[in-house]
């Protein structure tokens, strides 16, 4: 098979339903109303609560949810053979991950921005709700701890990543005061900060950083997981104007200028994919694909952990209703063209099955290294761009795309702790919660060690926890469109196939846990299974409730249409 059919077909298949499904959903489904007076306008307070042009916000929202995600599920689940993990990202991009972010963030804004956490005490009820946020918050410590790993891992092992990633955050602080006080226009500013960060990156590929073996006491790889979770620290208590939404814009206009070069190789080059469609010869001690598969693949596929940004950061920016089914649906397609390149990257950047399959010796042997290496033989080949710059320009995109998960996760996890503390009567501040919340991370980050290892100790479980969590939050939005007597069929199917798959995995693996001995794990593992089994009886009853009570009025159109805008 050669790769330039798999890019042009996935390509197809993601723009089509950009086009054609978020339509359906736009305006059968969901009802978008450009009138409907959104949170960002209603409860505007220049912190959280910012009108945000829907490009800008769009560029928050991609480049979020996608971080190291969309790169390494992909990258780990091809050892299965391309043909699932092609069929699982674009399908599920189209139907169920388009579907899912966009219909997250209208299910906040409806509702002042609340977060899903929130939402869910209104809709699946108190119970179900508290146990909700703890889910969301064992998902959002994995994610924060895994990430400040990842990220460490690769400035450490890719030095000339090292400038542009810290001089990312300048030409970001910039851009925001351009853009918000001195008002220039939003193409120039792109031009100029496209064309910084790229300097930047040839800057990095000249001048590599490689810290010595001990910084204050610290491995490098320790040190720069410090200084990260500092830095998530401080951004998630900035005003979003100053660094998180500039940021994250040129972050994702970075990232499809990488992946235009990576998909423009690909059409001048045409590498052959070496990896087997269906893989029969997978390495002992690799699991099966089903039902594995659909939660290896989560970012790129669909993901609870969108949900939670839709609703923690994006529904408090999006200026007009409308805009929703762009920062929303095209959000995720974004992240689906990430993950179809990692499949391409992984399956087509070796030279011969050899030399494929001595990478994939084992699960989880592939990753971010396999992408950074098959990408840049791509890049390359069919470019001419050296090596050395290839594997720059791939290792800045997935740093700058983890750090920017990683802080935006650790103020959706401030979020988590502040509506914790309500619960237990205990107001938090800013500053107290987001304490809270580092000493937390680092903790289990450095729980291992001084190494930091600790962060991936509970990964394992990221995957069937992020899957949960996408079944969940789809269980919300199915009881309110069931009370509105809206089409539910488009959420129905993924609901319970999302459910299905992500409870099947957490008994596979609560066996694994057990004959490892791995307590830990086993303990968490039985904590969310217990969790998901009771919110999921909650979801039925209150699907059951929705589907006998009275037609909901939509009162929040009515309002729009007399002219009064206000949520419900």
């Amino acid at each position: 098979m050669n790769s330039l059919v798999l890019a042009v077909v996935g390509v197809a298949m993601m723009i089509a339903g950009y086009l054609l499904y978020s339509r359906y959903l736009s305006t059968r489904v969901f009802k978008l109303s450009a009138s409907f007076r959104t949170p960002s306008h209603e409860l505007e307070d220049g912190v959280d609560f910012v009108p945000t042009n829907k490009f800008v916000l769009w560029g928050h929202h991609f480049t979020s949810v996608a971080g190291a995600a969309p790169i390494v599920g992909p990258a780990v689940a091809v050892i299965w053979g391309w043909l699932p993990a092609f069929l699982w990202v674009t399908l599920g991009t189209v139907f169920f991950a388009g579907m899912h972010d966009l219909g997250t963030l209208w299910a906040s804004v409806r509702h002042r921005g609340q977060s899903i956490g929130s939402l869910s005490a209104r809709f699946i009820g108190a119970r179900g709700s508290r146990l909700f946020l703890v889910v969301i918050f064992l998902l959002l410590l994995m994610v924060n701890a895994a990430f400040a790993v990842v990220i460490a891992g690769l400035l450490v092992s890719t030095p000339t990543a090292v400038i542009p990633t810290w001089g990312a955050l300048v030409v970001a602080v910039l851009i925001g005061q351009a853009i918000y006080r001195l008002k220039w226009s939003l193409p120039l500013v792109s031009v100029i900060g496209v064309v910084a960060l790229y300097g930047l990156i040839l800057v990095g590929d000249a001048v590599p950083v490689a810290l010595p073996e001990s910084v204050l006491g610290l491995s490098p790889e320790a040190f720069w997981i410090v200084i990260l979770f500092v830095y998530a620290a401080i951004a998630s208590m900035l005003p979003v104007w100053v660094l998180l939404q500039p940021r994250d814009y040129i972050n994702g206009l970075q990232l499809f200028i990488a992946l235009g070069l990576l998909y423009g190789s690909v059409l001048l080059f045409r590498p052959e994919i070496v990896a087997p469609a269906i893989n029969t010869n997978v390495p002992e001690g690799t699991p099966g694909l089903m039902p594995l598969l659909f939660v290896t693949i989560a970012c790129g596929a669909i993901s609870g952990f969108h949900g939670i940004v839709a609703s923690g950061t994006s529904s408090k920016q999006l200026d007009k209703e409308t805009d929703a089914r762009f920062v929303g649906y095209f959000g995720a397609v974004g992240e689906g063209l990430l993950a179809l390149g990692a499949i391409i990257a992984t399956t087509a950047g070796f030279r011969t099955l050899a030399d494929w399959e001595a990478v994939y010796s084992a699960f989880n042997e592939g990753g971010v290294g396999a992408f950074v290496d098959g990408g840049g033989a791509i890049l390359n080949a069919g470019l001419g761009i050296p090596t050395s710059l290839s594997a720059t320009i791939l290792a800045t995109t997935a740093v700058l795309f983890a750090a920017t998960t990683m802080d935006t996760g650790v103020r959706l996890q401030r979020f988590v702790v502040q509506e914790i503390g309500l619960i237990v009567n205990v107001r938090l501040g800013t500053a107290a919660a987001t304490l809270i919340v580092l000493v937390v991370c680092l903790g289990l980050t450095f729980s291992a060690g001084a190494d930091g290892s600790g962060g991936m100790i509970l990964w394992p479980l990221f995957g069937t926890t992020n899957q949960l969590m996408a079944g969940l939050s789809l269980a919300i939005l199915a009881v309110m469109l069931m009370r509105k007597r809206r089409p539910v069929l488009p959420i129905m199917i993924p609901l319970l196939f999302v459910l299905f798959v992500s409870v099947y995995a957490l008994v596979i693996q609560l066996r694994g846990f057990l004959a490892d001995g791995n307590w830990l794990l086993l303990a968490l593992d039985v904590i969310i299974l217990i969790a998901a089994v009771w919110v999921i009886i909650e979801s039925a009853i209150a699907l059951h409730r929705a589907r006998g009570s009275e037609p909901e009025e939509d009162e929040e159109d009515l309002e729009v249409t007399a002219g009064e805008g206000r949520a419900e």
